[in-house]
């Protein structure tokens, strides 16, 4: 079923989150005992994030250092139809531009269209450590939108290659990322709002947040939306704070604000175990407003780790 699909038949809010695939080496029993927990709460749909490339050096037997691409997270796609199989609730692998050219993303469309998936979420991605900005794949997309562009001509039946064009397309329900505090790339909120505005109007069909720590922050983007056309649901991402170091980490890496109130209260912890139960309050304070401002959906970012996750749904739905 696709994410609109869930949203329009809902009679009350949706709890759904976001997976990492295992490190390369690891068992796909990690998701299931990441998953396990939360299925209390009848997610409607998980997402499953994708990973580019990263580089690291070998030192070969002459001594010098071998510059080798390795992805660590592999596994996107199969974990979506795993989760599919086994638990019966639709799987939303993220998309993005980074380590793809078109061809590949074609195929990985038709791949994901043929294990019945029927959601993506279209991103840029990030860049990799090593540079110092994003580098598009030769012969794949720069932005966003321009992925976005190539899901919407495939769902109209427009392949790359004209051969294949007026075939079976595919259906599928796209989502983009929305930034309640604006893209740090971008100059302000205006132009990233007419950003967004155009990716919808391309043809993105609901939006998800970036973490943030301030409901105003949610409510004003929704009315922002709103007031420049946008009418698609928009679901917040929530990250609870569980260590202390995230207090200057995440400003620095999301360009977000922390609250002041919340902040302090961090400030004042004496371990990482204290910072934990703070963040959890706030996020289902956080949480609770959100249903009241009336969210469709609220979106957790696990990073793999249920237990906090667990006891905010909990004190939530």
């Amino acid at each position: 079923m696709k994410i609109t699909e869930h949203i329009n038949n809902a009679k009350k809010p949706l709890f759904s989150f976001e997976l990492l695939p295992p490190m390369k080496g690891h068992s796909i029993d990690q998701i299931f005992e990441a998953i396990e927990p939360l299925m209390e709460f009848e997610p409607p749909f998980i997402d499953v994030t994708y990973h580019r490339e990263d580089f690291i050096y070998k030192k070969q037997p002459n001594g010098f250092l071998e510059k080798v691409s390795t992805r660590k997270r592999p596994g996107t796609v199969s974990i979506c139809a795993a989760i599919q199989f086994k638990y019966k609730v639709d799987a939303v692998p993220h998309l993005i531009c980074g380590g793809f050219t078109k061809e590949d993303t074609e195929n990985a469309l038709i791949e994901l269209k043929f294990l019945g998936i029927d959601n993506v979420l279209v991103l840029r991605g990030d860049a990799r450590k090593e540079d110092g900005g994003f580098i598009p794949e030769p012969g794949g997309h720069s932005y966003a939108s321009d992925l976005l562009q190539q899901v919407v001509n495939l769902n109209q039946g427009k392949y790359l290659h004209e051969e294949y064009s007026g075939s079976n397309g595919t259906d599928f329900c796209i989502g983009i990322a929305g930034y309640p505090e604006k893209h740090f790339e971008a100059p302000n909120l205006k132009t990233d709002i007419r950003y967004l505005k155009m990716k919808v109007d391309m043809g993105a069909e609901y939006i998800v947040t970036q973490m943030f720590y301030d409901n105003e922050k949610y409510a004003s983007f929704v009315k922002l939306c709103r007031d420049n056309g946008i009418n698609v649901p928009i679901i917040p991402g929530l990250k609870p704070l569980t260590t202390k170091k995230q207090l200057t980490l995440l400003p620095k890496v999301f360009n977000i604000d922390i609250p002041e109130e919340l902040a302090d209260a961090v400030a004042d912890c004496k371990t990482d175990k204290e910072v934990k139960e703070v963040g959890i309050e706030w996020c289902i304070q956080q949480s609770r407003g959100l249903v009241e401002l009336g969210a469709p959906c609220l979106h957790y970012y696990t990073m793999g780790k249920s237990d906090t996750i667990k006891r905010i749904a909990k004190a939530t739905f």
